[in-house]
This record gives structure tokens, C-alpha cells and sequence, in this order.
């Protein structure tokens, strides 16, 4: 028997959605109107080339499913008009806009996203997951393809349909949380989950232990990492194996690195292996932090965003990357301004680096005689400004070595478990304001004739006292000693 759409000529139906303006999730309102006039059915606010589509695909579910339409014309509203609006999530809200233009059903309660393929079933889209964790609406309304992802996100109620026929009758069930299925550690109720699996050992680099003892504190402090060496010699080796140690990672960071990967299109997959991106020095500007003339988009470092951003080759990189690479090392955000956008995101990040000694890269060799002269060597280094140095908390310079000694990454990264619980613990105090009460006496006398002799600026400082702390906790103290401090001060760059 075939439905019709009862309508009234004044009264306006109001169903909330959402789109992605650049970086974060907008809320859309969908309003219908029926007037008398000539048949027809339009779509106004500023919608894309697919919100335009959806005339089509929603005629044809609501037909296939013995809807028929009024001889009136169908007005979509999707406000705030002023805001573009993109994505075939919204075929859902304009199907139940019309379909429950005059009854009492009420959606205000919920956020209503999914596409509609011709026949009425719902389907996934990639904007549905990022949308539904950037705005954490109370409750939402999905396909049931897209429960098993957005289940994950805390707060928020999902209910999954996976046909248009199921809204007849509106009874909303709500789908059970999903659970993340991966090895964790549980500090003070909060769990913290890691992948236990290493794609790239340690235990295949064979010697290097300085190297290794530098991989070790970077991952266990998230402390920013330059290896110096002659090609061959393991730099890239040992950064590839680094990103397979780093710490554990809680439900809050998950869903930002899954929401990046939505972002960027990428399939979700909620592991605790956190990003690791690795851009070539030909990269442009706005490759690595976004930009974009029409619009403002993100890149590289933000993708990387609780991971690793590893520059290879790192002197041949453009010097206004280097130079703008300071901020979000220092600040831990990136800004991108634009006429009609601005975004802000996170860069919390461990920044890995490697380069050669000199352009031949031979200088360090023990086996192979340097063609590069010193004026040569100077302006090869001299494209690294100090600043950005200063930046970087462990400096290590790698030579060839016959050590056949080796550490597989789970020993390694055992190690970094133990840093990290001791960070997370309930004694581990706030390093940026109270680092002097961890020092031991010794320990701070070192650091003040460090700061003496070697003109070390109040950012090395307080640098050294991070790294002196992680070495620590890798050793599960709290409180720094004299041995830790050494430590720190042998991966201090030299000028």
C-alpha cells in the first residue's frame, strides 16, 4: 500500500546534522518546508556538488519504499546558510525531514548522519566517524556500518539503523560500546593500551648502543632526537625501529590519531601504534604544516600529532620549514590563518631527525676520505639555525663501529613501560615547576655549572632537566642523580 507525506504549508520540520569545516566538525541545522506551488524539490545553504545529488538519491529510496510525494514544492534548508557544507552524510536528515515533515515524531534529541543508497539502505561514509568525535553529541542516529567505530567514542549514545524502511515506526535502539581489543597497563583506573608486536626489531642492529640509549630516552620522554652520522652507518635504521617502542596510549589519544586517519581518509582501525610520518626534504611548506588558497588544511605535523615527524636528510629541507618547525616543537600547536578560515590543531609530537656530518657525508668515516672544505662544511651546517638546536633535546654522533652487541625492541621497550608508569604515577611531580625537588643536591650542582660554563640558555636548562628526569624513570626513580644528569649532558650538542 503506498504512503503519502501529509503535509501543512506552514508548519517546518528541524533535524540536526553536521559537516567538516577544514579541521573540526560543524553543526547543520536540516529544515523542510512544503508550499503550495509548482511541484518540485530544492535544496539551499551553500551545499556541495554531493549535498546537490541528494535530491536523487532520496527520491528514489523514499519511492522504492511506497512513500509518494505531494503535488508541492520541497524546500531544504540547510542552515547556517553561510556555512559550505560537503558530504552524502546528509541524505539521511533530508529523507526524515520529509518523512516526518507532519507527524509528531521528534529527532532534536539526536545528531543525524548517513548516506541513503537507492533502494533505502543506509550506508558509511568517511566523514560520519571524525564528525560524530569532534562534535560528542549526546545522541546520534548512524547506519549500523558505522556503529563498530563511533561505539568507541565515550559519551555518546548511538542508535543504528541499517534501512529506511526501519523509520516507520521510530523505536531507537541503542547499540552497545565497543571495546578495543589490545594489551594494557591500568595506572590510577585508567587503562592505557599497547601493541606488543614489533614489525622492526632492535635486535637486527647489531653495535650502535650510544644510538640505542638515544632511541631509549627519546621514546620513554617524548624528547626531540638528531642523529649525526656518515650514510650507512644506521640512522634511519634505528628511527624506523625507534617508532615501534613508543609508550602506551589512552582511549583520549586513540580516537585523536583515529580521527586523523579519518581525516585524511585512511581507514580506522583504533590501534595504540601511534603515527609515524616520514615527509621527503622536498616537501613544501604547506605539505608539512597546511595551508591551502581556498581553504585551510592540515599537514604532515599534524598527522603526526602524538607520534613521530622523522626529517631525513634534515639540512636539505627548505629553511623557512626548519625555522617554522620551532613553534609547534616549543608550544606543542600549529596555527593556519586564512581569509575565511583559521584552524589550530595539536602537535604534540617527538621529532626525529638525522644527518650527515658534512654534504659528502664521508667527515666521520674512519674508512672514507672527506672532499668537502670547511667553508663547504660550515654552510651545510650553519642551514640548522641554533634555535631549532636548541629544540632538540638529544644530539647523538655516530660513528662506524665493530660491536656486535644487540637489544631486541621488547627489552626496549619494557623499558619505556617503566618510564612511563612512573610518569603517570601519583608521585611523579609537575617537572616544569617543581624539577629542583627531584634533584638531588649533586645532581643540581652539576646542572647550575652546566649552565655556567656552557652559556646554556633557560629553554637547554630546563631541556636537560627533562631528559635527566626521563633517564630516571627508566631506571624507576623519581628522584635524579648525579649519574642521571651526566647522562643528559652527553647528549648535549656541542657548538
Amino acid at each position: 500500500m503506498e504512503k503519502t507525506i501529509k503535509t501543512t504549508k506552514t508548519k517546518t520540520k528541524k533535524i540536526i546534522s553536521s559537516t567538516l569545516n577544514g579541521f573540526e566538525g560543524r553543526v547543520v541545522e536540516v529544515e523542510s518546508s512544503f508550499t503550495k506551488a509548482l511541484p518540485g524539490f530544492s535544496i539551499v545553504g551553500l551545499g556541495s556538488q554531493s549535498i546537490q545529488e541528494s535530491k536523487e538519491r532520496v527520491k528514489s529510496a523514499l519511492l522504492n519504499n511506497d512513500y509518494s510525494f505531494p503535488p508541492l514544492k520541497i524546500v531544504i534548508s540547510l542552515s547556517p546558510s553561510d556555512l559550505k557544507k560537503e558530504g552524502s552524510h546528509f541524505d539521511l536528515p533530508i529523507a526524515l525531514s520529509i518523512l516526518y515533515h507532519n507527524t509528531d515524531i521528534n529527532l532534536d534529541e539526536y545528531m543525524v548522519l548517513g548516506e541513503l543508497g537507492l533502494d533505502g539502505a543506509l550506508k558509511d561514509t568517511a566523514s560520519i566517524f571524525p564528525l560524530v568525535l569532534s562534535l560528542r553529541p549526546e545522541k546520534v542516529i548512524i547506519p549500523i556500518e558505522s556503529a563498530k567505530k563511533v561505539g568507541n567514542i565515550p559519551g555518546v549514545e548511538v542508535y543504528a539503523f541499517s534501512h529506511l524502511s526501519e523509520f516507520d515506526e521510530f523505536k531507537p535502539r541503542k547499540i552497545e560500546k565497543s571495546e578495543i581489543h589490545y594489551d594494557f597497563i591500568k595506572i590510577e583506573g585508567k587503562k592505557y593500551f599497547y601493541d606488543a608486536e614489533f614489525e622492526d626489531d632492535f635486535c637486527d642492529v647489531l653495535g650502535q648502543t650510544g644510538a640505542k640509549e638515544a632511541a631509549l630516552y627519546a621514546a620513554s620522554g617524548f624528547h626531540n632526537l638528531l642523529f649525526e652520522g656518515s650514510p650507512g652507518v644506521g640512522k634511519s635504521m634505528i628511527i624506523n625501529r625507534l617508532k615501534e617502542i613508543m609508550p602506551p596510549m589512552g582511549l583520549d589519544d586513540i580516537l585523536k590519531v583515529a580521527y586523523l586517519k579519518a581525516i585524511e581518509g585512511k581507514e580506522v582501525d583504533f590501534s595504540p601504534k601511534r603515527p609515524f610520518r616520514h615527509p621527503i626534504y622536498s616537501s613544501t611548506k604547506s605539505a608539512i604544516f597546511g595551508g591551502g588558497s581556498r581553504g585551510a588544511k592540515i599537514g604532515e605535523i599534524a598527522f603526526a600529532n602524538k607520534g613521530m615527524l622523522f626529517f631525513d636528510e634534515l639540512p636539505y629541507f627548505q629553511k623557512d620549514i626548519l625555522e617554522n618547525l620551532r613553534l609547534p616543537l616549543q608550544d606543542g600547536k600549529m596555527v593556519i590563518s586564512r581569509v575565511n578560515s583559521k584552524i589550530e590543531y595539536e602537535t604534540d609530537i617527538l621529532f626525529a631527525s638525522a644527518m650527515n656530518p658534512c654534504p659528502c657525508g664521508n667527515l666521520l668515516s674512519p674508512f672514507k676520505e672527506c672532499r668537502c672544505t670547511d667553508l663547504e662544511i660550515r654552510r651545510y651546517k650553519n642551514r640548522i639555525s641554533e634555535p631549532l638546536y636548541d629544540r632538540i633535546e638529544i644530539y647523538h654522533q655516530m660513528i662506524e663501529d665493530e660491536d656486535e652487541s644487540s637489544i631486541s625492541s621488547k627489552e626496549m621497550f619494557e623499558k619505556v613501560l617503566t618510564a612511563f608508569e612512573m610518569q603517570k604515577g601519583e608521585f611523579n611531580a609537575n617537572l616544569k615547576e617543581n624539577f629542583k625537588f627531584s634533584l638531588e643536591n649533586e645532581a643540581y650542582d652539576i646542572i647550575k655549572k652546566a649552565v655556567k660554563n656552557l652559556d646554556l640558555s633557560k629553554r637547554s636548562e630546563f631541556n636537560i632537566c627533562k631528559l635527566s628526569k626521563t633517564v630516571a624513570n627508566t631506571k624507576k626513580r623519581n628522584k635524579i642523580k648525579k649519574e642521571d644528569v651526566l647522562k643528559a649532558l652527553k647528549f648535549r650538542r656541542r657548538k
